[in-house]
């Protein structure tokens, strides 16, 4: 079964305007034209997608399963454009990585910043995810560097240090863990936490080390960045969970005890010499930042 754009343009025209020759005029089409390709859409699928009636149309539930799926294509032919666009200006080369929530929140902004001012030309694909799945991509050529927590299992890449930074809790200034310099995670499960949105790298992280430890993480709110768990702790919504260099101020740090709370972080490549020109330049500028600390 065949499909073409202008057929499913005219689709999702006429849903947005709820009428025939609205939609037509919206595509370019005379209404005649318009008419005859939706009569002949249906008939090759063989079900209605649009609802007749005295006010206009409105589409089927076919038609609904139609329409979201071709606003799905338009979105990615937009993406496409976007994507091939600067190549048309020049652009010498795109680069994907994949990072964990630690790098992306607290390191890799800056350390891309610059190396995108000393490249003009080149374009990064930033994406987050847990380190197991940056490895498995990695691995099978889906993406060219990832940075990933060092605990990770990544014997057949290529890895190399990049930042050490260490999982910390932050708790209100009167919370009665305030006192305390340390802390065993299995100490605070009890608590009400403040976390990052599930789906996150360290979401996914916190949730699986509470099962191990037979439990379910109290999460009172969920919120979309390290900056934003800090606001919601010193405030007094609960406690969090975030790496030292996330920490700010208005709210109290307590060194976690368990072997896991270091988070040094690696780049990992299936092999440098493999790496295309932009990426390995990238690898070796990441490389350069290896072993700096995270700062409080």
């Amino acid at each position: 079964m065949r499909y073409d754009l202008p057929d499913l343009r005219l689709v999702a025209a006429i849903a947005d305007t709820g009428s025939l020759t609205r939609a037509a005029a919206a595509v370019h089409l005379a209404p005649s034209s318009a008419s005859h390709r939706l009569t002949q859409l249906e008939t090759t699928l063989g079900i209605p997608l649009f609802s007749r009636h005295a006010r206009g149309l409105t589409p089927t539930a076919a038609g609904e399963s139609l329409l979201r799926h071709a606003r799905q294509i338009f979105a990615q032919l937009e993406q496409m454009h976007a994507d091939l666009a600067p190549h048309a200006s020049g652009l010498h080369s795109q680069v994907t990585v994949f990072a964990n929530t630690n790098a992306i929140n607290c390191f890799l902004p800056g350390d891309l910043g610059d190396f995108l001012r000393e490249h003009p030309r080149v374009r990064v694909a930033l994406e987050e995810q847990p380190s197991p799945t940056i490895v498995q991509a990695v691995a099978a050529r889906q993406v060219e560097i990832g940075v990933i927590a060092a605990e990770g299992s990544a014997s057949d890449l290529e890895t190399h240090p990049y930042r050490s930074d260490r999982l910390v809790l932050v708790v209100p200034a009167s919370h009665p863990l305030a006192m305390r310099t340390q802390a065993g995670f299995a100490e605070v499960l009890g608590e009400p936490f403040v976390c990052l949105h599930a789906g996150s790298a360290i979401h996914t992280f916190m949730m699986n080390h509470a099962l191990r430890l037979g439990a379910r993480l109290d999460v009172r709110i969920q919120v979309r960045s390290f900056n934003a768990v800090c606001r919601m702790v010193a405030a007094g919504v609960g406690i969090g969970m975030v790496p030292r260099s996330a920490a700010v101020d208005g709210v109290r740090t307590v060194e976690i005890t368990d072997a896991w709370a270091p988070r040094d972080l690696q780049l990992c490549v299936r092999s440098r010499g493999g790496l295309t020109p932009a990426a390995r330049a990238l690898f070796d500028h990441l490389s350069a930042k290896g072993g700096t600390r995270g700062q409080a």
